[in-house]
């Protein structure tokens, strides 16, 4: 699925709404030039909307920590989606050894 962007009007409403500043509560840093980005309150992976109620104007280094944040989120989604599925990851080969013939699994025998 891909990422839904914001629409030039959300994108100019969220824009005055900010008042030239970062809308991350604790930042509030003047918001220079190309040093800005719109990103989702809701990451649009765990089921956000483009709309103006979930774009927010944020900085540069807001937007890193807050990308790093979201993509773990969305991994660990993910992770319980497959599994209430009942997908499971397969095992890797580099887990299991053999020793004449008899499987081992992390060292001790079975």
């Amino acid at each position: 699925m891909s990422r839904r962007e914001f629409t030039d009007k959300t994108k100019f409403a969220a824009w005055q709404r900010c008042g030239g500043h970062c809308e991350i509560m604790w930042c509030k840093a003047k918001l220079a030039p190309g040093r800005f980005t719109y990103d989702h309150r809701i990451p649009d992976q765990l089921g956000g909307d483009p709309s103006l109620d979930n774009c927010q104007v944020i900085c540069r280094e807001c937007d890193r920590d807050k990308t790093g944040r979201d993509a773990t989120d969305i991994a660990r989604a993910k992770r319980r989606e497959r599994k209430h599925a009942g997908i499971r990851k397969s095992r890797s080969i580099t887990r299991w050894r053999r020793f004449n013939g008899d499987p081992v699994f992390a060292g001790r025998e079975r």
